[in-house]
């Protein structure tokens, strides 16, 4: 009966092993939802980037060609 501590001590370590397995999951699962969630923010930021480049782009284009010429001189 010497076996049975072994086999008790590899019986516990599989044990703990699967544990953690299911909260490496848990936690991958998380940070998996956060990336997608982080990756949607960040498209959209620019999405409106864009948007507001486009918008200051019209605005310079409708500016009088002469003020230019007067900020230079």
């Amino acid at each position: 009966m010497s076996h049975t501590p072994l086999i008790d001590q590899i019986a516990q370590r599989v044990e703990h092993l699967l544990l953690r397995h299911e909260e490496l999951q848990r936690t991958n699962a998380l940070l998996a939802s956060q990336l997608q969630e982080l990756t949607q923010e960040r498209d959209l930021l620019k999405s409106r980037l864009g948007a507001a480049r486009h918008r200051i782009d019209a605005l310079i284009d409708r500016l009088p060609q002469g003020t230019e010429a007067k900020d230079n001189a």
